[in-house]
């Protein structure tokens, strides 16, 4: 066996770990393949003779190219450019830990995503590295370019505003509740009843849209949107065709083509307000949703 195709089987063999780990870095299902692919080309080019646990060298390339992508999606919106990202170290001693392999299985919940997108790429890195797949801080502070004890202060930081959101939000789960909620919402847009979707909307609402959304012309959808009135002039007079459905156990809307579904409307509630929206069209995630429209 030759070295590139070693190196092929090797990387396949890893592909589904360094997906899952672009995936919470970057809540994106197409831009972690496309992460996942850039770390690919770069294993390709470099020489790897010296290394000695190729999976957790793999992991910190695919998060600095991660980490790449969330600060070019920052100074976009911020209109500022961010550092470059270094390129990835030759070696990497640590191993990933056997233990936190069970993560990787479980798709990430759209009130974490949201979470996780409050917070700066490199609390983001940091955070989910080491608590999600017990990187050394050490190893995470050499991909930031900063000390092992400011990575540490950088993922202490993002747990503590992950752990207050996760008990402030409060989701709602009863689904009568949910559905109250979710139907009035789609009344309220399809009557282009700007008023109503305020009311039905937190006031720090989160709009997020997958790229294949974003990517059909007639959608006129950007990938992310925050604020009520923001999110209510983006649904003001439309979903007329979207029905509402169970979505993995919660209500929310889906829209269909015949029997094909087309694009899903994953809702979450918190006091009787809509907190976060996620549109999904991706036909993969799709077809890993468990989906029931309801009468």
């Amino acid at each position: 066996m030759d070295q590139h195709q070693f190196l092929a089987e090797r990387f396949e063999g890893d592909r589904a770990h360094l997906r899952s780990v672009a995936y919470r870095m970057l809540g994106s299902l197409s831009d972690a393949d496309d992460a996942v692919q850039e770390t690919w080309l770069r294993l390709s080019r470099a020489d790897t003779s010296g290394v000695e646990n190729l999976t957790g060298w793999l992991t910190t390339v695919v998060a600095r190219v991660s980490l790449d992508m969330l600060r070019s999606r920052t100074s976009r919106r911020e209109e500022q450019f961010g550092d470059s990202v270094p390129e990835p170290p030759a070696s990497h001693e640590e191993r990933v830990d056997p233990e936190h392999e069970a993560v990787l299985a479980d798709s990430v919940g759209l009130a974490l995503l949201v979470v996780l997108d409050t917070l700066g790429p490199a609390e983001r890195l940091a955070f989910v590295l080491h608590d999600m797949f017990a990187v050394p801080f050490d190893e995470i502070a050499s991909i930031l370019g900063r000390s092992p004890a400011a990575a540490k202060q950088l993922a202490s930081r993002a747990r503590r505003r992950v752990q207050g959101a996760a008990s402030d939000d409060d989701i709602e789960t009863d689904v009568t509740r949910q559905r109250a909620v979710v139907d009035a919402f789609l009344a309220a847009s399809r009557g282009g009843d700007f008023d109503a979707l305020l009311a039905l909307l937190d006031p720090n609402v989160v709009l997020r849209a997958d790229s294949t959304v974003v990517k059909r012309p007639r959608a006129n959808m950007p990938a992310e949107v925050r604020g009520a009135l923001a999110v209510a002039g983006t649904f003001a007079g439309r979903a007329a065709g979207a029905q509402t459905a169970m979505i993995d156990g919660f209500v929310g809307a889906v829209w269909a083509q015949g029997d094909r579904p087309r694009a899903v409307f994953d809702f979450r509630i918190a006091h009787g307000k809509i907190v976060a929206i996620e549109v999904v069209a991706d036909p993969e995630r799709l077809g890993q949703l468990q989906l029931e429209v309801l009468s």
